[in-house]
Parts: C-alpha cells; sequence; structure tokens
C-alpha cells in the first residue's frame, strides 16, 4: 500500500497511515441490513460478492447492503455457515474491489489491527486494537473448523461483527465476529472465509456427518477402564436422540456412553467432531459404547447434518 509522505512526526506519520488504511479497506465494507435496527458490516471478498458474520442475519430476503458510496442495493443471500459463523451474500450489477487478503495464520499476540467497519448514515467506522491471543486451528463451539484462532483483545462494538479485520500493511486478515467467544471478540481468518465461500457459492450450505446424538461428558469409573482396557476415564453419555437420525436407526439408546469411535477414544464432543468431518458423510462409523456395565458395539452410517439441528 502507499504511505504517506514523513512529516518529521512519527506520531503524526502512525496516525495517517493509519487513517490511510481505513480509507482504502473501507472502499470494500458494506453495512448488511439484515436484522432490526443496528445493521452489522460486511466485506466484499470477490467481485459481487460479500462476507458477513452469519449470527447478525436474521432473516433469509429483504436483505440490503449499503455501498461505501452511499447506495443501498439488494443481496441475495447465497448461504451461510453457522459452524464457522459465515455467511455470503450476492450482488447484481456492483462491481467494486474486493479486499487484499493476508494470512491470519502469520499474526502474533500483540499485533496491531484494524477493524473496519460501516455504519448506517455514519460511513467508516474504525477501531484500533492489539491481538489478544494467536494460535492454530481450532473447533469453534458449533462445530466448525477455523484456520487459526485469533483473539482481539477486547470486545466488539455494536456494528462490528462482520467488519474487515487489517493489519497495519492494509492486508485483511479475516472478519470479526462476536459469536464465537463470551466477551472477546474473534477473527475468521481469511483462509476460512475462502474456503467456506466457495463452499457457499457451490451448494448453498457446509456439509457435516451427523449422528444424531445430544451427549454430556462423564467420568467412567475404575472398574470399567480396567475391565475393558480404556486408554481414557472419560466417555460421552447419550442423553438425547434425534428421531429416526443415524444413531437411532443404528440402535444406540439413551443412557449409552460413547467410548469409541472407529477404535478411537471418545472423550469429549471434540472426538465427536473429529469423527464427523465432510468425508464421512455416507460412511460406516463403528462405535464402541456401554451400556448396563457391559461394553457393546454398533456401526453407523453417518448423515448430512440438518442446517438448523442442534445435534451432533
Amino acid at each position: 500500500m502507499e504511505t504517506s509522505t514523513s512529516s518529521g512526526n512519527p506520531l503524526q506519520d502512525l496516525s495517517d497511515n493509519l487513517a490511510a488504511i481505513v480509507e482504502r479497506v473501507g472502499q470494500s465494507v458494506v453495512a448488511v441490513h439484515g436484522r432490526h435496527r443496528i445493521p452489522s458490516s460486511g466485506v466484499i471478498w470477490r467481485h459481487g460478492v460479500v462476507v458477513t458474520a452469519a449470527h447478525t442475519l436474521r432473516r433469509a430476503e429483504g436483505i440490503d447492503v449499503t455501498l461505501a458510496d452511499g447506495r443501498t442495493v439488494p443481496a441475495v443471500l447465497a448461504g451461510r455457515d453457522t459452524g464457522t459463523d459465515v455467511a455470503v451474500l450476492k450482488l447484481d450489477g456492483v462491481d467494486l474491489d474486493p479486499v487484499e487478503s493476508g494470512d491470519a495464520r502469520s499474526l502474533k499476540a500483540g499485533h496491531f489491527v484494524l477493524a473496519v467497519a460501516r455504519g448506517d448514515g455514519f460511513g467508516t467506522s474504525a477501531d484500533f486494537g492489539v491481538i489478544g491471543n494467536a494460535g492454530g486451528p481450532w473447533r469453534t463451539w458449533r462445530g466448525g473448523q477455523l484456520d487459526a484462532f485469533v483473539r482481539l483483545d477486547g470486545g466488539l462494538r455494536p456494528g462490528f461483527s462482520g467488519a474487515a479485520l487489517a493489519d497495519v500493511r492494509g492486508q485483511v486478515m479475516g472478519i470479526c465476529t462476536s459469536a464465537l467467544a463470551r466477551g472477546a471478540g474473534m477473527v475468521i481468518p481469511g483462509v476460512t472465509v475462502e474456503r467456506v465461500t466457495e463452499e457457499l457459492l457451490a451448494k448453498g450450505r457446509v456439509s457435516r456427518g451427523y449422528l444424531g446424538i445430544g451427549t454430556q461428558q462423564v467420568n467412567l469409573s475404575d472398574a470399567w477402564v480396567e475391565k475393558m482396557s480404556l486408554s481414557s476415564n472419560h466417555g460421552l453419555l447419550v442423553n438425547s436422540l434425534a428421531p429416526g437420525g443415524p444413531a437411532e436407526q443404528a440402535g444406540v439408546l439413551l443412557g449409552d456412553v460413547l467410548i469409541e469411535l472407529d477404535g478411537k477414544p471418545c472423550r469429549d464432543v471434540d472426538d465427536v467432531h473429529t469423527a464427523l468431518g465432510s468425508g464421512s458423510i455416507g460412511q460406516q462409523l463403528k462405535i464402541a459404547l456401554i451400556r448396563g456395565g457391559e461394553r457393546a458395539e454398533c456401526s453407523v452410517t453417518v448423515g448430512e447434518r440438518p442446517q438448523r439441528d442442534s445435534c451432533r
């Protein structure tokens, strides 16, 4: 990006450079009117394609976006993925330049960043801060896989979900969301946004495996661990079953305790999500469980997770 001419005052130069980043990135940031009252923000990710935070959309039709030049145009929802909190909107007849994306996996705790949002009637808004914590790939509590863990040093102001998160070079590292961690703003990495956008544009949804069960982690007695030669003293108690779901059809019962999935320990929900990647749909999954104090096994044909179902 171009930087301003040095004034001889380092603070003035920094201030001018930050303002230049906000102005440039802001040309590709829109206000998304998909809920009552305060709009969220969105980012022009490709020509004619806007990405935003899925949790901010309260309707599937009648969505409008306000562009940097003040025009408000209709948008069509191409799809949304609650697991990663990414939603994709298509704009007809709007050919504005997309943002220059970067790799959020390069961010480290302490890096300076800028959140660039757009409100209704107030133009571009910016928030300056630092990365609070950064790490490798992680799975959200909704089951989506993000390519990097990037937490901001504080929460997000109203309207900043869906905002562009830029580094000091002006590259957009991803989009902001308040839905993936309590009390903290998170960044959906650009690599994740691109991957999810590709799938949503192709088929309108992100496919994930589905067993149709609700579970809670339980401690296993030492006697059970020894009797069944288990590698962990944790399992998952089945406390709900989706009627007609894959698990129910395979004979899983309420009160069963899952201990293995395809020969691997089943200690927590992450182990279930790991076994239910998109490639698992239609495949046979061997389940080992404890029923009535005895080990039992069954095979489940993994289904595709319904888009609005809370069961795993």
